[in-house]
């Protein structure tokens, strides 16, 4: 009798275990112990979709932006600090608000732009060295809401900037290539040339690497 009972008891475990099924997912189907930032669900300790938590970039709706901030950087235009700023002025020129640009730094920028050609008269914007270096000292990169977005095109003064623009050639022309563009030809471009492969039609736009 009890062998019998022992008996019933495995048959009625084994016959349950034929209905169960296990998973290592939850009700809603996120795999446990499985967390990622780039899911699309809220789960571990996030406390928002794909944020917040101990893993995860804090989520937008929780920081916190009282207070008092520095600005560490300026590059509006790629180079303008690496070449017309001086020892000393790198730090204070990052550091500036553009709005404080030009009455901080212009004066100095036109002494570095004339000690690096001290031919210059006009460029192939036909702007003089005080109106190109106030044009620079403040450094702020334009952006057109109609019409052609180009650093340069021989026309449009610095209205954007092209993923396909070559904005260190267009500095050494505007620097060195005089009113026609043609002065100093072994000055106005690095030889560097135009990207290998095409950038993409999408964001974020970038070639592939190769």
């Amino acid at each position: 009798m009890k062998t019998y009972r022992y008996i019933l008891i495995f048959a009625t475990i084994c016959s349950t275990l034929l209905f169960v099924h296990c998973t290592d997912a939850d009700d809603n189907g996120n795999v446990i112990g499985l967390v990622t930032c780039s899911d699309g669900l809220q789960n571990g300790d996030e406390t928002g979709i794909d944020c917040g938590g101990s893993i995860c970039e804090p989520c937008a709706a929780g920081l916190n932006f009282s207070g008092t901030f520095t600005q560490e950087d300026q590059i509006g235009r790629p180079g303008i600090n690496t070449v017309f700023g001086t020892i000393g002025m790198k730090d204070a020129f990052n550091l500036t608000i553009p709005s404080e640009m030009q009455a901080a730094f212009q004066s100095n920028f036109q002494s570095n732009l004339l000690a690096l050609n001290p031919d210059y008269t006009t460029n192939a914007l036909g702007l003089d060295a005080t109106a190109f270096t106030t044009l620079l000292s403040n450094d702020v990169l334009w952006v057109a809401e109609t019409g052609i977005t180009t650093y340069f095109n021989g026309t449009e003064v610095l209205t954007g900037r092209a993923l396909t623009d070559d904005v260190i050639d267009v500095s050494l022309l505007l620097i060195f290539g005089g009113p026609a563009g043609m002065d100093n030809p072994t000055l106005i471009s690095d030889f560097v040339s135009e990207n290998d492969a095409s950038f993409s039609a999408s964001f974020p736009y970038l070639a592939n690497p190769f």
